[in-house]
């Protein structure tokens, strides 16, 4: 068997000492607009409003398995994957240092304090993840601690695959359509992977912001490369570079099915989600909803998954 099937069941199971999986809920509004059986995966209702927590925790959980000693873990976070790991580092009662941009909303500054407590020390650096990451590393190198990737490492990948696990436990059959948002590709790797290694013909559609369209250019370049510039707007997926392990998996992505969402019509899908709904999306969370209207005649009469990857959202800003 493939050894992700394997180990994603695995982390799937171990995640169930922290929360239950995350609601796959039927959206009859979605639905009846697109005339599809239209489904959104809840990430941004798991313990820290997003999906990054399975990463952090699984990656966590398995260092501390073969170094028991291990006292000190360092990430570099736009917001979410902080989150994960200040809860990680206070379940499992280890320090943590997390570099975040200056440009970091607010409200995922005090989310992260809050899920770390006194286990965690926040310090900003940068105005977007890549700097932030440069600082984190060569701090981690510095004080020999356990540096966390949020998206290119192994484990953190394993851990997110645990949604496609939930989603076909849920489901009970593999979606016609699963449409994933983008950043440095950790989730999208994960889920992808599982479902192909297990055989379904999931039709996959990745999404990425306009402003920081990491996939697409390594897509086009035929390896990761940096983004000279990148919008902050949608923080959960400003990435100016896709991990090189995520896209190891993603290469052979067809470039006509990754689609860009540009700022303007985010913010229209987040408010429609929040005024009909009632659902709180932060902007990288909306994504997958958001091309729902550009692949309207392909998945009509579909069974269509929406991963909405965060909830982490300041209306303030």
């Amino acid at each position: 068997m493939h050894t992700l099937i394997d180990s994603a069941r695995i982390a799937t199971q171990e995640l169930r000492t922290l929360f239950d999986p995350t609601p796959l809920q039927r959206n009859e509004h979605l639905s009846a607009r697109f005339g599809a059986d239209i489904w959104l995966k809840r990430e941004d209702l798991s313990p820290v409003r997003s999906y990054k927590i399975r990463g952090a925790f699984n990656a966590m959980r398995k260092v501390l398995a073969q170094q028991p000693d291990q006292q000190t873990f360092v990430c570099a976070s736009a917001g979410n994957h902080a989150q994960g790991v200040a809860f990680a580092c206070r379940h499992f009662g280890r320090r943590g240092v997390i570099f975040m941009p200056v440009t970091t909303p607010r409200q995922k500054i005090d989310k992260t304090r809050i899920f770390g407590g006194d286990a965690i020390e926040i310090r900003l650096f940068g105005d977007y993840f890549d700097q932030s990451l440069t600082a984190a590393q060569a701090f981690c190198t510095k004080v020999g601690g356990h540096f966390l990737s949020p998206f290119d490492d192994d484990d953190v990948i394993e851990g997110q695959a645990s949604v496609a696990v939930e989603i076909l436990d849920q489901l009970r059959k593999a979606p016609d359509v699963i449409i994933l948002p983008v950043g440095g590709g950790g989730l999208a790797a994960g889920i992808r992977t599982y479902l192909r290694a297990l055989g379904n013909q999931t039709r996959f559609h990745f999404v990425e912001p306009l402003g920081g369209a990491s996939l697409t250019a390594a897509l086009k370049a035929g390896e990761p490369v940096t983004l000279p510039r990148v919008d902050s707007f949608v923080d959960g997926a400003a990435v100016a570079r896709i991990g090189a392990r995520p896209f190891a998996s993603l290469a052979d992505v067809a470039p006509e099915a990754v689609l860009l969402a540009p700022e303007d019509r985010i913010c229209i899908t987040i408010l429609d989600m929040l005024n009909v709904e009632g659902i709180v999306l932060e902007p990288a969370g909306a994504l997958a909803v958001d091309v729902l209207q550009d692949l309207a005649e392909s998945i009509r009469g579909k069974t269509v998954v929406c991963v909405t990857s965060g909830g982490n959202f300041d209306f303030e800003r």
